[in-house]
């Protein structure tokens, strides 16, 4: 996944590069002499025009699909259920990324006690679908948290450590065998994958916070900034 991530910023620059050569073209030699040396002087603008085009393509990601990809399955939440800024992960327990991703979303909750984070079970890994469903069940009993961090400190799922991980978290196993296989945990899966399409996401994980879908594990400091924006964009309504 992270290797799809050094792609971005070279994509990015190509587009922006397309735009203005575009611009270019239909004026006149002067004027395109003129733009190049402006954007030699004034490289710094690179940037923002980079983070203005891809808030512009995940807003359009995002419309009409926003509310269906903040709202959590009943349960599925860390930190503030309440909070007003909300992050979502795409994740799954198989990805060696999302467990690498758990310390950053639990300093980032720690950080901002408005922060509510919202995770979407995507199974994508071989073997991933069983916990996926312990996870959603773990969440209809109140213990979601408990066996998030039970699972992805378990090792790669399995029958064993989905089994250690529901026993760390105390849930219910004679009721999980009816939970797990309900209509509600199979839809949330189906919902989910489709959601997932819908970003054009590859591959987990993945976030949505505020106006930004964000693809990979891109570190603690880059959520951050993210939240730090969507709390910004709050306030200025």
């Amino acid at each position: 996944m992270n290797r799809l991530l050094s792609f971005v910023p070279i994509a990015l620059v190509a587009l922006i590069f397309g735009f203005l050569g575009a611009w270019a073209f239909t004026l006149t030699p002067l004027h395109g002499s003129a733009m190049r040396t402006w954007l030699v002087e004034n490289p710094d603008i690179l940037p923002e025009m980079a983070q203005a085009l891809q808030e512009r393509d995940s807003t359009r990601q995002l419309a009409g699909i926003r509310g269906e990809v903040e709202k959590p399955f009943p349960g599925a939440v860390l930190g503030n259920p309440n909070g007003t800024v909300t992050l979502v992960e795409f994740s799954d327990y198989g990805c060696t990324f999302c467990r690498h991703s758990v310390e950053d979303v639990k300093k980032l909750i720690a950080a901002n006690p408005d922060l509510r984070v919202v995770v979407r079970e995507w199974p994508i890994f071989d073997g991933s679908e069983a916990a996926a469903r312990m996870a959603l069940v773990a969440a209809k009993q109140g213990k979601f948290a408990a066996f998030h961090d039970a699972m992805f400190a378990s090792g790669p799922p399995s029958a064993a450590t989905i089994a250690t991980a529901a026993e760390k978290a105390g849930i219910d196993m004679k009721a999980a065998r009816e939970q797990g296989v309900a209509q509600d945990v199979t839809y949330e899966l189906q919902k989910n994958h489709q959601l997932a399409q819908q970003l054009r996401f590859e591959g987990t994980p993945a976030w949505v916070v505020g106006n930004q879908v964000i693809g990979g594990a891109v570190g603690e400091a880059n959520l951050a900034k993210a939240v730090e924006a969507a709390r910004q964009a709050i306030s200025d309504k």
